[in-house]
């Protein structure tokens, strides 16, 4: 039997292993289940400047997910994801994203073929994944967040699933030319009510080819539009119950309830403020004067979304690997706050599990962190610390075939759905 994970990962707070024989049979439980299944996390971060020789996913770097934290905390597939953030929906916007997502392509597909091809593998099919993990390699997949880079040319979404594409969003923070963005409900400010006819024709081209459609960041309107032009089942790649937490990024029950006629997955997202509003904001407000305090001493400006957004892709690139290594030294002194001010953390995260698996049924939920793109919650801080989440999971009451179900195996169904549909398409 391969080793998925080293070590023996404990919960603070939520799980204590101690001397009492239930607590050592549970955790022992969990690690064989964690062991037997595959385990997917649909939506990682990337930046580029960790896949050069010098440095790169082979090493432990600062950053939540790279081979030694797969392998620590038993990952099999990483989705790792091609974003960019909205620019103006114009030829010189396009030209820069477009150029930004091919670097993006490019590095992933360089850590696989050139940096640790013994390592890790590209998968495109559930069959690839599975090969794959016989083998005892990690596995990546790629998603692309936000189709602003493919312009107005719906030919270079066929070239984006030749690169290993096999989901897409549509929009992110901001409406982009294919659809609304959820962004748009904060001042009810929309560009289609929906998605534009570019974007309608988008649905038809990814159904086509085989690339599962992404709705974690669309307004509703171009949700519910896309479930009713799309010829096959639908992901959020990452997103939570907007009944337990009131975001614009969740998915409300009207929505919930299409995923489960359609045949789709909720890959439940381990996002501090999309988890609990309360907690997030009392948490955040203890620990912004401690970040003040220590960028000063850094010499470093914490920016706001919207100036970040407005700094090309090589300065936020600069800007982000700054505020990871700020991060990185106030670690110490955030453990200490976290005695006196409860964090978000990963018994908050299954509560989301729970309400979707009520609501829609074990079969269309799944597990994502959105790792290195400001994903992470106390229990669950880094690719390291997954197996706290199966702990969890067991100690819910969940089977071991409903935890393969939410660790993958809902996933891999609706990727063949897909595929399976892409495939009738072409014949016709």
């Amino acid at each position: 039997m391969r080793l998925k994970f080293t070590g023996i990962l404990i919960l603070t707070g939520l799980f204590t292993l101690n001397a009492q024989t239930s607590d050592k049979e549970l955790l022992e439980k969990a690690r064989k289940i964690h062991e037997n299944a595959i385990t997917i996390d649909t939506h990682n971060d990337i930046n580029v400047n960790n896949f050069t020789e010098a440095k790169n996913y082979t090493m432990d770097l600062d950053t939540q997910v790279n081979l030694p934290k797969l392998e620590k905390g038993g990952i099999d597939v990483s989705w790792l994801i091609v974003y960019t953030g909205q620019k103006e929906l114009n030829k010189d916007g396009y030209a820069a994203a477009y150029e930004n997502a091919i670097s993006k392509f490019e590095a992933i597909h360089k850590l696989i073929d050139e940096i640790a091809p013994d390592k890790i593998g590209l998968a495109t099919n559930s069959e690839e994944v599975r090969n794959l993990v016989k083998e005892g390699k990690k596995v990546a997949m790629i998603g692309v967040e936000n189709a602003y880079p493919i312009g107005t040319d719906l030919k270079r979404i066929k070239e984006f699933y030749d690169r290993g594409a096999r989901y897409m969003s549509l929009s992110h923070n901001g409406h982009s030319q294919f659809c609304d963005s959820n962004t748009g409900e904060e001042n009810d400010d929309w560009l289609y009510n929906g998605l534009s006819e570019l974007g309608k024709e988008a649905v038809a081209e990814m159904n086509k080819y085989g690339i599962m459609i992404d709705v974690s960041h669309p307004s509703k309107e171009a949700i519910k539009q896309m479930f009713e032009l799309s010829k096959a089942p639908l992901i959020a790649s990452h997103s939570s119950a907007r009944a337990l937490c009131d975001h614009s990024r969740n998915l409300d029950d009207e929505l919930l309830e299409l995923f489960k006629m359609h045949g789709g997955v909720v890959q439940t997202v381990a996002f501090s403020s999309y988890l609990n509003t309360e907690k997030d904001h009392a948490f955040a407000a203890a620990t912004k004067e401690l970040y003040e305090n220590k960028a000063e001493e850094m010499n470093i400006a914490i920016l706001e979304e919207d100036s970040i957004e407005q700094l090309s892709q090589a300065e936020q690139d600069d800007y982000y690997e700054k505020i990871d290594q700020l991060k990185l030294d106030a670690k110490p002194e955030i453990e200490e706050l976290k005695k006196k001010v409860i964090p978000v953390n990963v018994s908050d995260f299954v509560d989301h599990i729970d309400y979707l698996v009520e609501k829609i049924g074990i079969d269309h939920v799944g597990i994502s962190s959105d790792f290195d793109g400001g994903g992470g919650i106390d229990g669950w801080q880094d690719a390291s610390e997954t197996l706290n989440v199966t702990i969890e999971l067991v100690k819910r009451g969940y089977s071991e075939e409903e935890i393969k179900k939410l660790w993958g195996e809902n996933l891999l169904r609706v990727l063949d759905e897909v595929q399976a549909v892409a495939k009738e398409i072409q014949k016709a």
